[in-house]
């Protein structure tokens, strides 16, 4: 009886003594759970980013393409195809290609690797008018011959290098979107691949 005495509370000055350890301890880890949780919330983020169209645009332009048929060097028919050209040109970014650490600790989203833009031109082309004659007649390989003609004149009025270079500023506003959750949680935004040029993230 008089050992049980003595053992309670001795037995309950442990427990308090493991209670204010293990208070103690998790008092100087704070951060501890918030950096874990941060982690997983910006990778989870990241990781839902895919191909993103980043710059659209459209032209169109007619063009008149004029045959003619000599006899003795002279000529005594023609005709032409008039033709509509309308073209779309796309700038992408596949986002599954980026690379980003996540440094936790020192509140940091480092981005390491950036995909090359993905420039996609489609021309359309449309006969708007033909103008045949009895001595030359137009044929479908004509026809072919001058819509290929039109596509190609299509495909290289676009300014590749304009497209790209509007691509990566628009790249960079909608980084600036995407991570807002990312500096809402105070992280710093840090580029080492310097293709992101001036513009603070």
């Amino acid at each position: 009886m008089r050992n049980l005495k003595i053992i309670l509370p001795f037995l309950a000055g442990v427990i308090l003594m493991l209670i204010l350890f293990f208070s103690f301890r998790s008092c100087l880890n704070p951060a501890e759970k918030t950096e874990k949780s941060d982690y997983y919330i910006l990778t989870n983020q990241i990781s839902k980013m895919n191909k993103m169209v980043v710059l659209e645009q459209n032209t169109s332009s007619i063009q008149k393409t004029k045959m003619g048929y000599k006899f003795f060097g002279k000529e005594v028919s023609s005709n032409s195809i008039i033709t509509y050209t309308k073209t779309n040109a796309q700038v992408s970014y596949d986002l599954n290609k980026m690379k980003i650490d996540v440094d936790s600790i020192n509140k940091k989203l480092i981005i390491t690797e950036l995909p090359e833009a993905e420039i996609r031109i489609t021309p359309s082309v449309e006969i708007q008018s033909l103008d045949d004659s009895f001595f030359n007649r137009i044929s479908e390989k004509d026809i072919k011959n001058v819509t290929q003609k039109a596509k190609t004149t299509a495909i290289n009025s676009i300014d590749q290098n304009k497209l790209r270079n509007e691509g990566r500023q628009q790249l960079m506003e909608n980084l600036n979107t995407i991570f807002v959750l990312a500096k809402a949680l105070n992280y710093k935004i840090e580029d080492q691949t310097g293709k992101l040029g001036i513009l603070k993230l």
